[in-house]
């Protein structure tokens, strides 16, 4: 049985999952229906993606017990109250990130999901490229020795965007481009450094504009991590160990090609599309399926 997705919002992000979402068999992927606060836009979007159903509330979607999982595109501000919604109707969730703009909401939403026995995932897509699959094998071979130093940045020139410099949309870089640099450091390290440093600027809404983040692990470990929204950086990453070097090319958080010790590894998208609005958004197609065979596993 096909997995039955709804989709809330019908942004620029919501595009691209969709359009993934069509690259996979209809027999295990099928979108059933799609809110958005505007239903000309949401009549729209589905329109476009001939999806049989449009509201124009998120609560009519959430009332819709034919819809499985659903897939929140909406800006990071919206998280915390649309993935409330839907785990309290009893639907399983794939949440852009930032999954909330704060630790207390994030712990309430996983709480919520476990009382209710649902599939919360939060949409760190990057796990699910094949190349991070590679990099789990290389690291867990100790290909390049014991990792010692890791390197991550992310920036763009994106500061005048509204969900990037406006602290009622939870802005910032740290939320925006540091979740990918971050979980990359912690796939690596762990999740429990000694001591994290950051230093950075703020705008005049106080959201921060760019930022550096030293992060120490035992036996001598660093992590070096940089956000900016207001130039373009190398936007790549590079772990270092005992015996070399792995690099991952840009963009590193939905990448394709990897450097292991100066010999270049190429993992092809899965399909190619000029309907998508942002880079290699043809993955989003991976985290699909692993949303679906998360489900499988666990709930059915």
């Amino acid at each position: 049985m096909a997995t039955r997705w709804g989709i809330v919002s019908a942004g620029k992000i919501s595009n691209d999952f969709v359009t993934a979402l069509e690259n996979l068999p209809r027999s295990e992927h099928e979108v059933i229906a799609v809110a958005a606060k505007d239903k000309e836009r949401a009549a729209d979007f589905a329109k476009q993606h001939n999806i049989p159903k449009a509201y124009g509330s998120y609560e009519e979607l959430a009332a819709d017990k034919s819809i499985e999982v659903v897939y929140i595109g909406a800006i990071t501000s919206w998280h915390y109250p649309l993935a409330k919604l839907m785990l309290e109707s009893g639907k399983h969730i794939l949440c852009e990130k930032a999954l909330c703009t704060n630790y207390k909401h994030t712990e309430k939403l996983v709480s919520l999901a476990r009382e209710k026995k649902l599939f919360l995932m939060e949409a760190v897509w990057s796990r699910c490229f094949p190349l991070y699959d590679e990099l789990r094998k290389l690291l867990a071979e100790k290909v390049i020795g014991d990792v010692l130093y890791v390197r991550v940045d992310f920036g763009l020139q994106i500061s005048d965007i509204p969900r990037i410099k406006k602290i009622e949309l939870g802005g910032g870089t740290i939320l925006d481009l540091g979740v990918y640099a971050l979980q990359l450091t912690t796939l690596i390290l762990g999740n429990k450094p000694l001591s994290v440093n950051a230093t950075g600027n703020l705008n005049e809404e106080g959201i921060d504009e760019n930022a550096d983040y030293i992060l120490k692990y035992p036996n001598g470990v660093t992590a070096n991590l940089a956000t900016h929204s207001r130039v373009k950086l190398d936007n790549a990453a590079a772990i270092y160990g005992t015996k070399g070097c792995i690099k991952i090319k840009e963009p590193f958080w939905c990448p394709t090609v990897l450097v292991v010790n100066d010999e270049e590894k190429v993992f092809p998208l899965p399909f190619k599309s000029n309907k998508l609005n942002f880079s290699n958004s043809e993955g989003l197609l991976y985290e699909a399926v692993e949303v679906r065979n998360c489900i499988k596993k666990r709930f059915n």
